[in-house]
């Protein structure tokens, strides 16, 4: 049975599923400094509920990426704020040079699942653009991204902390929206770090950190042993271990012991 807002069927396939609790727009607004030079972006305005609480602030520019036309239409009708433009895009499809002049940006917004992953890679690619943010994510989600060792850390825990800052925010329940989700969801402010770690040879570490984490449970010597690096570089101590408990030094150490040069 589908669910409506404003006459308008809320889309499974598009991910939809809109914040209904007003205290959840307050608090992501709260974690972010607005001022009237302030560019902010939202990604999938829905029937616009986080956009009338962005517009009670001061801004220069709101520009929302909506990739549902009738939404988009909706928001354009009934947000009237002359700083605010809607773009009937899908943001993953968005030049940033397009956003350059007006950096750097907020963003705002609560993420469809299914694309999570994919706008986080948008974000990181684009992070000399950003200043600051506020997201929702499914729980499982912010868990894996803030995570430090153990279960549920991995590649996207080292990569998004090795280039943003996060902070957990409070935790939303399926009730908050309508149609309730089957889970849990968790803000997430984030700000891009001022300063990045150097890393020899950065995209082919990234792909020796995939292949450490490739089996969690499985030791970095069987893990290894998949790849063309050289294990035997390594201690048994080392090779006997775990990747999830490493940590981002401890795994940029073997890397430069194994890389060659």
């Amino acid at each position: 049975m589908s669910s409506y807002s404003h006459g308008i069927a809320i889309k499974k396939r598009y991910g939809q599923h809109f914040l209904r609790k007003q205290s959840v727009v307050e608090h992501m607004l709260a974690n972010v400094t607005l001022d009237d030079q302030s560019s902010i972006f939202e990604i999938g305005c829905g029937d616009g509920f986080l956009t009338k609480e962005i517009i009670k602030h001061s801004f220069a520019r709101l520009w929302i990426f909506e990739i549902d036309p009738e939404w988009a239409e909706l928001v354009k009708n009934t947000v009237a704020d002359k700083r605010t433009e809607v773009f009937l895009e899908n943001v993953l499809d968005v030049n940033f040079e397009r956003l350059a002049p007006h950096q750097p940006w907020t963003l705002l917004a609560n993420l469809p699942y299914q694309v999570t992953f994919p706008i986080l890679h948008m974000l990181q690619k684009n992070r000399a653009m950003l200043k600051e943010g506020v997201i929702m994510v499914q729980e499982e989600v912010a868990q894996k991204i803030v995570k430090t060792s153990g279960r549920g850390y991995g590649f996207p825990s080292l990569f998004f902390q090795y280039f943003f800052e996060w902070k957990m925010l409070d935790k939303i329940p399926p009730t908050a929206f309508l149609p309730p989700p089957k889970v849990f969801s968790r803000l997430l402010y984030f700000k891009p770090r001022a300063e990045l770690q150097p890393i020899p040879n950065e995209a082919e570490f990234w792909r020796f950190i995939k292949l450490c984490f490739h089996q969690p449970r499985r030791t970095l010597k069987n893990n290894l042993s998949q790849g063309h690096f050289n294990a035997s570089l390594l201690s048994e101590d080392v090779l006997k271990k775990r990747a999830q408990e490493l940590q981002f030094d401890d795994l940029l150490h073997i890397w430069e012991t194994v890389r060659g040069q």
